[in-house]
């Protein structure tokens, strides 16, 4: 016997509702691009009207940045934890440069040449491309300032051996939405010999087989 009775719509909290909208947003953003979020895409994907996807978001420059940074933030915890940490900073390094490479990795960095591109014409989206290469700076000097104060690492400027890495990285990301040969060992490595060079470590320190051991 069917029944009549109908679900009710549940209501969600604005806070959590607005996490879904940016969520959804970040998968599209990952997955297509940048353009391909307007409101009514998104109001489409959670099949809600256009105009609760614009109570939060007035225009959509602001939920491309949002959902940008949300992107951004969440690659950037996986890669560079914060907080308390059970690994050595050597080990915490090695483990970050080994997964700068691979589908995932390369699906954040076509999203960085994708926002610094239109970062150009969008005001909002330019600023937290700005907020957010200060956080993986941020994160990434945090890291060798640890080591050096262990004493695994020996630099006077972490601000400046962050940079170079985060040069490097970029750097062999330029070509991601390109196919090419194969990228040699030599050049894939690099952002691992700088690293190490920089930071007074020998060669092959920062492989993971060596970190880990």
């Amino acid at each position: 016997m069917s029944s009549s009775v109908q679900r009710k719509r549940i209501r969600k909290d604005p806070a959590a509702r607005r996490a879904e909208i940016v969520d959804t947003a970040a998968a599209i953003a990952l997955a297509e691009g940048l353009e391909c979020i307007t409101l009514r895409r998104i109001a489409e994907e959670l099949a809600v009207r256009p105009g609760l996807i614009s109570h939060y978001f007035p225009s959509a420059e602001e939920l491309v940045a949002e959902a940008f940074g949300s992107a951004a933030t969440g690659e950037l915890d996986r890669l560079l934890p914060a907080g308390p940490h059970d690994e050595s900073p050597v080990e915490r390094l090695a483990r970050f440069l080994d997964h700068t490479s691979g589908e995932t990795y390369d699906a954040i960095s076509r999203l960085w040449l994708n926002a610094r591109h239109l970062s150009r014409y969008r005001p909002p989206l330019r600023d937290r491309v700005a907020l957010q290469e200060a956080d993986w700076r941020g994160r990434l000097e945090g890291l060798i300032q640890d080591g050096v104060a262990a004493g695994e690492f020996r630099t006077e400027d972490p601000l400046a051996v962050a940079l170079q890495i985060l040069v490097v990285l970029d750097g062999l990301s330029a070509d991601v939405n390109t196919v090419g040969p194969e990228v040699p060992a030599a050049v894939h490595r690099m952002a691992h010999r700088t690293a190490e060079r920089e930071l007074g470590l020998g060669e092959g320190a920062l492989e993971r087989g060596a970190a880990a051991g």
